[in-house]
């Protein structure tokens, strides 16, 4: 494992005065969004209703807790982000960060959005909040990043774990729905990112990271993406027959797992060989779609849910 320390001790000065967009941009505001999005969803589709105040501010402390995983990861991957051309001009890469300033951001939301949550919700729910923050930030950012191609694999439960999240802030309970929710988000996030890292394989080989593209090539990429892929729609449809899926869930689920297998099987029956016209396509149709698939399959959660007793079997 790298020494934390040089995370510290090779800080550089700040080219320019860190204003409060780059604070913010520490907190990965996208990924954030992802994370508030699915435990917004884990929350509404609980069995038991829930006071607007205490829903309210828990998601305000789920969000607070996704950026401060953010702010870790950005402390401790300053050195490979710097080397890589999609993020070296992030705000400690860049030098309008200090290091030792975003770490001790990371720490101060950390502890915030975990009592808070505690206090405001219940203490499940900060249990798996803390252990969420700490599986992102040490477990895949300081050890499985950089030391194994099954970083994307593992690596994805940080990102699963939100609508579990919200779902016990309602109930204090992780049922099997409440695990499933995580299981989709799981199974959708390889494929997700290795479609993504097979146009930019570059980048990840010139920071050393070991993705899978770097590591097994890209055929091998494409070979997995697709059987996870295939894991990903048995997920979802097991979803649909449980508490928080119903018929809707069913009839929306077929249709975005049909267009899901039919551009993950396109990307995994192409090859490098292809003409530069068509470069890239297939990786580049699937990771776009995969935006579209989790938002819509927590979306229609939300609409069964909504159904109430009208959209269950």
């Amino acid at each position: 494992m790298t020494d934390l320390s040089l995370h510290i001790a090779t800080a550089e000065s700040p080219t320019e005065e860190a204003g409060l967009r780059d604070y913010w941009q520490l907190l990965k505001p996208r990924l954030m969004s992802l994370s508030v999005f699915t435990a917004l969803v884990g929350l509404l589709v609980a069995p038991v209703g829930v006071h607007p105040f205490i829903g309210a501010t828990s998601i305000l402390w789920i969000a607070l807790g996704a950026g401060a995983s953010a702010a870790l990861n950005m402390w401790f991957d300053a050195d490979i982000d710097r080397v890589m051309k999609r993020t070296r001009n992030r705000p400690i890469p860049s030098g309008r960060v200090q290091p030792g300033d975003a770490l001790a951001l990371g720490l101060f939301l950390t502890a915030v959005s975990v009592v808070m949550l505690g206090l405001t919700a219940n203490w499940v729910a900060a249990g798996w909040l803390l252990f969420t923050i700490f599986f992102y930030a040490v477990i895949y950012s300081m050890w499985l990043k950089r030391t194994t191609s099954w970083n994307t694999v593992i690596g994805g439960l940080a990102g699963a774990f939100p609508p579990l999240i919200g779902y016990a802030a309602v109930t204090g309970t992780t049922p099997i729905e409440a695990w499933l929710m995580v299981g989709l988000i799981f199974m959708w996030t390889p494929p997700h990112f290795w479609a993504l890292a097979l146009f930019v394989k570059l980048d990840y080989h010139e920071a050393r990271i070991p993705m899978l593209t770097v590591t097994h090539g890209r055929e091998e990429t494409r070979r997995q993406a697709w059987f996870w892929s295939l894991g990903l729609v048995a997920v979802s449809f097991a979803t649909a027959f449980t508490a928080i899926g119903g018929p809707l869930t069913l009839v929306v689920a077929t249709g975005l797992n049909v267009v899901w297998l039919q551009r993950a099987w396109a990307m995994w029956r192409r090859t490098d060989a292809d003409s530069e016209a068509d470069k890239h396509l297939a990786e580049r149709k699937l990771f776009k779609w995969s935006l579209i698939y989790l938002f819509a399959h927590f979306a229609v959660f939300v609409g069964d849910a909504a159904l109430g007793p009208y959209g269950g079997w």
